[in-house]
């Protein structure tokens, strides 16, 4: 049996944007000791296939994390099959903020080392010692306090769009790279409370039992990421502290939180917070780019690219082979070629 689809990224994704189907769009997370994750892997993806469930998912043997799609019709299935697993029951799934039902046009599932690459090789680490959760009412009440620190646990591309107030914003590319990197930066102020926050939950699970397997003590985190925070906030009638956009990592490359527009374009420097990979396959940069910037550029990330994507394919092709991108495609605006961007 296949498990896998094989049909080209491209048919998918031109079926996705013609279908009218309304979808949901869910992500969750546990971290959970599996036994044989390949093997769990294998009867999840039968089993989420013969829903129609789209999404990226990774397993690995320290648990599931999820994003997906779900038609509207199959929700409840969907959910009657999750509270099947007993390791998944009664899990919390966030809801998207803001769903266009375009997220996802495959079903797609990893096994993979960890669910959230860490950097971490210390075999006395007990992620399961994490911060105490917070919810919205919490988290808002908390983080009013004057020694509190307010730390996004998210990459610089994240927090570029859209963040909390008076939160720090750590300038790094990995969340393998932010752990050590916040722990340094704190260590002379293991006294004070630390509030950590990411998009789901998932990174401030570990990264809040990382700060305190380094002696910080009074760690909190915010429950459900600000995906569930704008939720309760916005039915609860809290004040909504998150300010622009939540970057997310699906076909939407953001979910709108408030109107503000915190970023610009990369290209020109006016306000705008819309994430595109560029067009150019031998590029696909990401970075930030206005609608005029759009339109002259061809939804490229230069003049260069916007010369190679109106080659003939075959000559594109052709200039793509052999050449090494290293981590080009991982830079998330660090390029030479955006004048307004983070400079690597």
């Amino acid at each position: 049996m296949q498990l896998s689809n094989r049909i080209d990224k491209r048919i998918l994704k031109e079926r996705m944007a013609q279908s009218t189907e309304k979808r949901i769009t869910i992500s969750f997370y546990k971290y959970h000791q599996l036994e044989n994750p390949t093997e769990f892997r294998n009867q999840f993806y039968i089993d989420l296939e013969k829903m129609g469930a789209l999404g990226r998912i990774y397993i690995a043997k320290e648990g599931i994390n999820a994003q997906m799609s779900i038609a509207e019709e199959h929700l409840e299935d969907f959910k009657t099959y999750i509270n099947s697993i007993p390791f998944l029951m009664g899990i919390r799934l966030n809801f998207a903020v803001e769903d266009k039902s375009k997220a996802f046009f495959k079903l797609k599932i990893i096994v993979k080392d960890k669910i959230v690459a860490d950097g971490i090789d210390d075999p006395t680490f007990d992620s399961s010692n994490c911060g105490i959760h917070l919810k919205a009412k919490d988290f808002n009440e908390i983080t009013q306090r004057e020694d509190i620190i307010l730390v996004d646990m998210r990459n610089h591309y994240e927090s570029e769009v859209g963040h909390f107030k008076h939160a720090i914003l750590p300038d790094v590319d990995t969340f393998r790279e932010q752990l050590p990197y916040v722990a340094e930066q704190l260590k002379d102020k293991k006294d004070h409370p630390i509030v950590m926050y990411c998009t789901g939950g998932i990174r401030c699970e570990k990264a809040s039992a990382y700060m305190k397997h380094h002696g910080f003590d009074n760690v909190y985190q915010l429950e459900g990421g600000i995906i569930k925070y704008a939720r309760d906030a916005k039915e609860q009638g809290l004040e909504n502290q998150f300010i622009g956009k939540n970057f997310v990592f699906d076909e939407r490359l953001g979910e709108r939180i408030t109107e503000d527009i915190i970023a610009h374009c990369h290209q020109c420097g006016e306000p705008a917070d819309t994430h595109i990979n560029c067009a150019n396959e031998g590029c696909h940069l990401l970075f930030i780019q206005c609608e005029k910037c759009a339109a002259a550029f061809d939804k490229c990330c230069s003049q260069e690219c916007k010369d190679i994507i109106h080659l003939p394919l075959e000559e594109q092709i052709s200039l793509r082979k052999g050449i090494d991108k290293g981590r080009q495609v991982f830079k998330k605006g660090r390029s030479a070629k955006l004048l307004f961007g983070k400079h690597i």
